[in-house]
């Protein structure tokens, strides 16, 4: 395919930047905290550490695992929290010592964390004590060795810390008891003095930096091998796209989005590590009313959502109050921007979203719109240095300009493989290296991308992948479902939603509310279906599978 969007570049942004294959997120920390030592690098819940404290906090946190827990490099250790300042330092210290972090959402249920736990086979967990209780439902049959708890305040001073961990657990009630006979305190975790760490001898850009779950067609999740190479290759490739709008050591972000998600891992918490930028972590960005207190306390540059996260603050009253003469690169990923909140929050801020395109096995921006963009067009943008991109039809053909194909991309930001799935990585590469995104695609003239479908069945709800299958399966373990089958709905606020087509038992008396009640102890919140529609029978093919399809195209006509 031409490289026809290379003639739009930003000015002074190369087409390609070399990359060094042995660097790996270790150096760019170690670098970072040395150049900015006195800067702050991460603020949460009213206080601000340092890179120099980042740094010898993480050191605390890897000498733990190697010296305390007897941990080796290679070792995957799970981090299953919120945004909080934990999670830098632990996320940090696992990497120093040569491990691979293997993100977690922390809305998993018992049966979700179970799969993922035992498919990376990880030893050990850092999780925050609310969602402990789901870790000890989900450890049977798991390689998992070791807990480390913490608590929402744990990095506070006193007496902040007693309070806010008082409150969360014996006030708001929100942590489930459970028992673990020998977890570790994050806090003790930190005892060490960071000259025990040792950093590996042979860590470099061809190991393995974390395992990115993400879904499939089969509804299991599965893990997207990211190396350090990859993370490295994708924060060099944003921070020159951005180059010209970003000053480093003077750049302060809002981080709304869950760092467990790719997007914010890279776009926030290591974009802005390599250039010494000032991360703001919002734990519970549902809240608007508190996150838009907090907007108000600083004057940030940058921050990165959603279009349902933007959405919810244009329509809140107290937006008119925050300051945005400071914003330069409001960024906005994970599913499709829609024109009304654009325009509406260019509008509210004078600012314009900049809209990109990514996944989890790509590290994960592949396109973005450039900085300077006027207005919104609707696009991902165009691909950035050294990212190659072609649409190709059914038979692996590219298609000519204009029409709509598979989006295929090559890069350095490309994960290495999914985890111990050989003939699945195979199945979704092409014979020259590109990997097959599912989702179909059109150029225009100017070298601009548009995502126009999905090729998969998969459905986007705020930002977040629900697969039929999976839902499917959870609603048909229900007693006297017959059979089920799920599709996405479209939804002002979330682009889509759950529903799901449900034919029960002859004479079983099932409501609406018993199914998703059913749902929610099975799958996390935003699986479980918006919508349940009764059928006396589904649609079928003639080998017997269920045509979601007709029940796609019969419910829009409706």
């Amino acid at each position: 395919m031409e490289k026809i969007w290379l003639k739009h570049y930003p000015p002074g942004v190369p087409h390609t930047i070399d990359l060094d294959p042995r660097e790996s997120l270790v150096d760019i920390l170690e670098r970072a905290c040395e150049e900015f030592s006195d800067r702050p690098a991460y603020s949460n819940l009213g206080r601000t550490i340092t890179f120099a404290e980042l740094d010898n906090l993480s050191k605390r946190f890897a000498s733990c695992l190697q010296v305390d827990l007897g941990l080796k490099p290679g070792d995957r250790v799970a981090l299953m929290m919120p945004n909080l300042l934990q999670y830098p330092i632990a996320l940090f210290g696992i990497l120093r010592a040569g491990m691979v972090v293997v993100s977690v959402n922390p809305l998993y249920t018992s049966s979700e964390l179970q799969h993922q736990l035992q498919d990376s086979e990880a030893r050990a967990i850092v999780v925050l004590a609310n969602s402990a209780a789901t870790v000890a439902r989900a450890m049977d049959n798991s390689s998992i060795e070791h807990v480390i708890v913490t608590e929402v305040g744990d990095m506070l001073g006193f007496p902040k810390r007693q309070l806010i961990n008082f409150v969360v657990r014996f006030i708001k009630r929100m942590v489930p008891s459970y028992r673990f006979p020998d977890a570790l305190r994050f806090l003790d975790a930190l005892k060490n003095p960071d000259s025990l760490y040792t950093r590996p001898e042979k860590l470099t850009g061809a190991d393995t930096a974390c395992l990115q779950y993400t879904g499939g067609t089969t509804g299991r999740s599965k893990g997207a091998t990211l190396s350090h190479s990859n993370l490295v290759a994708n924060v060099r490739q944003i921070n020159t796209w951005l180059g010209g709008y970003s000053e480093r050591g003077r750049e302060i972000a809002l981080a709304p989005l869950p760092l467990y998600h790719v997007y914010a891992l890279t776009c926030n918490l290591l974009v802005y590590i390599e250039i010494g930028g000032h991360n703001i972590l919002i734990t519970d960005p549902r809240n608007t009313k508190a996150f838009i207190a907090e907007m108000k306390k600083w004057r940030f540059t940058a921050m990165s959502g959603v279009n349902t996260l933007y959405q919810s603050l244009v329509d809140h009253p107290d937006l008119s109050e925050v300051d945005f003469s400071s914003l330069k690169l409001p960024s906005s990923g994970g599913m499709a921007v829609m024109e009304a909140t654009a325009c509406a929050w260019s509008k509210a801020t004078g600012t314009e979203l900049l809209e990109g395109y990514g996944l989890s096995e790509t590290s994960p921006v592949v396109c973005t719109n450039p900085p300077n963009i006027d207005g919104y067009n609707g696009s991902i943008g165009l691909p950035l240095p050294n990212t190659d991109i072609s649409l190709r039809d059914d038979a692996g053909q590219e298609v000519p300009l204009g029409e709509s194909g598979e989006l295929c991309v090559r890069g350095p930001q490309v994960m290495k493989a999914y985890w111990n799935a050989p003939e699945v990585t195979a199945a979704c590469m092409t014979t020259d290296g590109y990997f097959m995104t599912g989702d179909i695609a059109v150029m225009d003239a100017e070298g601009f991308f548009r995502i126009v479908d999905r090729k998969k069945d998969m459905i986007l709800v705020s930002g977040l992948n629900v697969y039929p299958n999976e839902v499917e399966n959870a609603v048909t373990l229900h007693p006297d479902v017959v059979e089920a089958a799920c599709i996405g709905v479209p939804n002002k606020r979330s682009t889509e939603a759950v529903k799901v087509f449900v034919v029960i038992r002859p004479g079983a008396d099932v409501s609406e509310t018993d199914i998703q009640d059913f749902c929610r102890e099975r799958l996390a919140a935003y699986k479980v279906p918006k919508h349940v529609e009764f059928r006396q029978e589904l649609p079928k093919s003639n080998v017997g599978k269920i045509l979601r399809r007709a029940l796609r195209e019969k419910d829009a006509a409706d």
